[in-house]
């Protein structure tokens, strides 16, 4: 029987995240990180990469630095080789990448609209593609996607946010029923409220914040910290038994 640390250990692995720059995504791609995964960080900004890359060193892993425009089909169709040129293929996929416009419904435009659906659930299904064959080649692998609570429930100004992410739970089980049987287990973790560039209209505002929290119930926001033991857990052999799987991390907030 394998040693429980063994289940949880990434040493060998090779992990990309992208969103990598900040909040949720650069968290767990430092988790992935500590628990010895190498890891590919992707996002536009290259300085923001630059510093959690030198973060990841500093502890002791290896990072490697890709700046790239998801939203850009050649550059996102180019990034499979990118990372396996600097380190190999991947083993693990996290996509963390996100944008919530934040619009009236009546006001959004059809750019708002594509912009959001590209970001958000086109580039997981495309990068997903394009790296799953040599993780079913491999016999092992690991997706992890980002949903919402809006996976599951309106919130005000959040049409095209809370249609991808309602999408990205679906496109989580398609992906596991179609990899799963080759080994490469896909599950999605749907993040309560969390203090991220993406929600600073909510944290900006404490009787706002305060409110959300009071909906949870252990009563309070998340802390970025409380996302790292589940994406371990995910990207690692723990999960060998678990796919297609979306796990709250809310407070609570969703079981209301």
């Amino acid at each position: 029987m394998t040693a429980i640390a063994d289940l949880f250990s990434l040493h060998g692995r090779v992990a990309l995240v992208t969103g990598a720059s900040s909040g949720i995504g650069r968290t767990m791609a430092m988790a992935l990180a500590e628990a010895g995964a190498a890891v590919a960080l992707v996002a536009r900004r290259a300085a923001a990469l630059d510093d959690v890359g030198r973060r990841i060193a500093e502890g002791g892993g290896r990072a490697v630095v890709i700046a790239c425009d998801l939203t850009d089909r050649a550059e996102c169709a180019a990034l499979g080789a990118r990372v396996q040129e600097a380190l190999r293929a991947p083993d693990i996929l996290v996509n963390a990448a996100g944008i919530n416009p934040r619009q009236p419904i009546g006001a959004l435009t059809p750019r708002d609209w594509d912009r959001t659906l590209e970001l958000n659930l086109s580039v997981p299904f495309f990068l997903a593609q394009q790296l799953a064959p040599a993780m079913v080649t491999r016999g092992w692998g690991r997706i992890l996607n980002i949903a919402s609570l809006q996976s599951v429930r309106a919130f005000a100004n959040g049409a095209p946010y809370g249609a991808s992410k309602g999408g990205i739970v679906q496109l989580t089980r398609a992906m596991a029923e179609a990899w799963s049987p080759h080994g490469v287990n896909c599950n999605a973790i749907a993040p309560g409220f969390f203090p991220t560039e993406l929600t600073a209209p909510v944290f900006e505002d404490p009787a706002l914040a305060q409110s959300l929290a009071a909906r949870t119930m252990i009563r309070r926001n998340g802390d970025l910290g409380d996302l790292r033991g589940a994406t371990v857990f995910f990207a690692s052999r723990a999960s060998d038994y678990i796919t297609g799987q979306t796990l709250f991390v809310d407070g609570g907030f969703s079981a209301g």
